[in-house]
């Protein structure tokens, strides 16, 4: 229900502009610009889009994944950096190093490796050798 008297419209979902589909086995680079694409069968290599790229159920992605947007519900080996957005449903499985402008992951989703959100200082001093937040450097050296 809206009040004032004026509909919005609902925001309409992302065209995708390419299909790799189910039975597909591609190798090599792909480079989608600002379109978007959509995996349901195999890419061993690397993808680069400056738009959304969706893993669907079925699809596998071995390589790198340099995208804005990724939408994983199917699985994703090795290496990912997005500029805003990495998203694992509750089917999708995503292993390797991550490197993300923000994380979502459903219930039921898998994030099996090291992420790292880029836009965080704290995070970017832990992966240079830093201590997280909240250790006592000396109490750790002690112990050793």
């Amino acid at each position: 229900m809206v009040f004032g008297g004026k509909k919005q419209k609902p925001e309409s979902a992302p065209a995708v502009h390419t299909i790799l589909g189910k039975d597909m086995v591609f190798k090599g680079e792909i480079l989608a610009g600002a379109r978007s694409i959509r995996i349901e069968g195999t890419v061993d290599g690397t993808i680069q889009s400056e738009g959304e790229v969706i893993v669907a159920p079925g699809g596998l992605v071995t390589g790198l994944v340099v995208a804005k947007h990724l939408v994983v519900t199917g699985k994703v080996k090795g290496t990912v950096k997005t500029t805003e957005c990495l998203e694992i449903h509750g089917t999708g499985y995503v292993e390797g190093e991550v490197e993300v402008g923000r994380l979502v992951v459903d219930e039921g989703g898998i994030l099996q490796g090291t992420c790292l959100r880029r836009d965080d200082p704290k995070a970017a001093e832990v992966a240079k050798g830093g201590s997280l937040p909240g250790q006592d450097k000396n109490r750790l050296e002690a112990k050793k």
